[in-house]
């Protein structure tokens, strides 16, 4: 049986569901480090990282060289040894200049002190929790949530741990490649978590359209009574935490709510094999699995890269741009933030790269709704986009409130299905911004 949820869409086409035949069956090549990384302070959710280094000082691959700014916040580290040539802003995935930490690269790959293996039995869980927190873990399916924090909210609230292995959002495969290449990582690097977090049951999440992936999963489970392989439809955003919940457990996670109140935790495969490198080799986070794809990339890839290194010399390593490229994505075609340069480094949240050519644009001009209602079948939180959307192009507020903006996940569901090519994601995000910006004002009038 494959676990499903309601609503949701299949992006792709017949002959290649997903978009993902030109990387799927690649094996990850590994990228060799550049000559300067780029590393922002902010790679997280929560407050920026503090520098603990200053320009000419020289670093240790893995040397922590930033603190984290606060309980939600992430430590940033060396992810090649060399010189720190300079700390300003540099351009980042989300647009804006970000504080950022810029080494020369020695190509000496010199190992701080500090990156040592623990003995993660021995240990207590405070200090699997210190190790996992000192390591700069966080979600690596993008939405980069520091994990220390995530596992300190589940300890004795979450029976159930899900590890995300959908991947299903169209082109990216880097997951899957690292089920079928490092499935002993992944495995591992679960049962760490569950064992900390206190779970009664720890599921593997994998869609079945990588069931290749399966006879390693199994046979690395096989007696455990706590793990267990759940397959996944294929469907998107099957990946999402509370589509991915509801179909595997049958639980809601409550309007507003996080996966805890439903009693579990979600974690990503890339994350659990944070985990695992952590302990086994105290390797903290300095690298990423990055798929490279689309219409306008020369050679489309799964290569491992270090953090921080430019976007550009990715693309470089794909051979370069075959078509001139239209439309960069940083992330996939659903949820990816639009790129205009390829200056920014790729981070910890970084999955994939797409770059698509201009014959691939379908936009259109001044669209209009023709109240087809398809965007109301495709959602999967069970929302009414065609009212959502009614309301936030007149800035009513008070009615997207109603029709619960507030829950959309910006899976882009609703616009994929669209027959007039509304932009509908972006016209929630701004209403979304706006709905919490009227209600931090109404907060701070009511302290006054």
């Amino acid at each position: 049986m494959a676990y499903t949820f309601r609503g949701g869409i299949h992006p792709g086409t017949h002959a290649d569901p997903g978009y993902k035949s030109a990387t799927n069956t690649k094996p990850i090549e590994l990228m060799k480090a550049p000559e300067q990384v780029i590393l922002p302070v902010s790679m997280h959710i929560g407050a920026p990282a503090k520098p603990l280094v200053k320009k000419g000082d020289i670093v240790d691959l893995g040397q922590m060289i930033a603190e984290a700014g606060g309980f939600v916040s992430a430590p940033v580290h060396a992810s090649v040894s060399g010189k720190v040539i300079d700390i300003k802003p540099m351009l980042h995935q989300n647009g804006s200049k970000v504080m950022s930490i810029i080494i020369e690269n020695d190509y000496e790959d010199r190992l701080h002190e500090s990156v040592k293996p623990y003995d993660f039995d021995s240990m207590s869980n405070d200090e699997r929790i210190d190790a996992i927190w000192s390591a700069g873990i966080v979600g690596h399916g993008g939405a980069t949530f520091p994990t220390h924090v995530k596992i300190k909210g589940a300890i004795g609230t979450v029976d159930t741990v899900l590890i995300n292995g959908a991947e299903c959002e169209p082109y990216i495969t880097s997951d899957h490649r690292l089920l079928l290449e490092r499935p002993e990582e992944i495995v591992e690097g679960v049962r760490m978590l569950a064992k900390i977090i206190g779970a009664k049951k720890a599921y593997i999440c994998i869609e079945i359209n990588k069931e290749d992936t399966f006879p390693a999963i199994e046979k690395l489970i096989a007696g455990d009574p706590v793990l267990e392989l759940a397959p996944l439809a294929c469907k998107y955003p099957q990946g999402a935490e509370k589509q991915l919940i509801n179909a595997v457990t049958g639980r809601e996670v409550p309007s507003g709510k996080l996966p805890s109140d439903a009693g579990c935790a979600v974690f990503n495969v890339d994350t659990a094999g944070a985990v695992y490198r952590r302990f086994a080799k105290g390797m903290p986070v300095i690298r990423r699995v990055v798929t490279i794809s689309g219409s306008a990339i020369a050679e489309p890839k799964n290569v491992e890269a270090r953090i921080g290194t430019p976007i550009e010399k990715l693309i470089d390593f794909c051979g370069g741009f075959k078509k001139a490229p239209n439309k960069l994505l940083a992330g996939g075609p659903m949820m990816g933030i639009a790129q205009f340069s390829l200056e920014p480094p790729i981070m910890k949240g970084s999955n994939a790269f797409l770059a698509f050519a201009e014959d691939e644009d379908k936009r259109v001009a001044d669209p209009h709704c023709i109240r087809c209602g398809k965007c109301i079948g495709a959602c999967p939180m069970h929302l009414m986009p065609i009212y959502m959307n009614m309301y936030a192009k007149k800035n009513d507020l008070e009615g997207c409130e109603e029709y619960n903006v507030l829950d959309c996940i910006e899976c882009g569901s609703c616009s994929y299905v669209c027959p007039a090519r509304i932009p509908l994601v972006q016209q929630f995000r701004v209403a979304k911004m706006r709905v919490m910006d009227k209600r931090k004002a109404a907060a701070a009038a009511a302290k006054k």
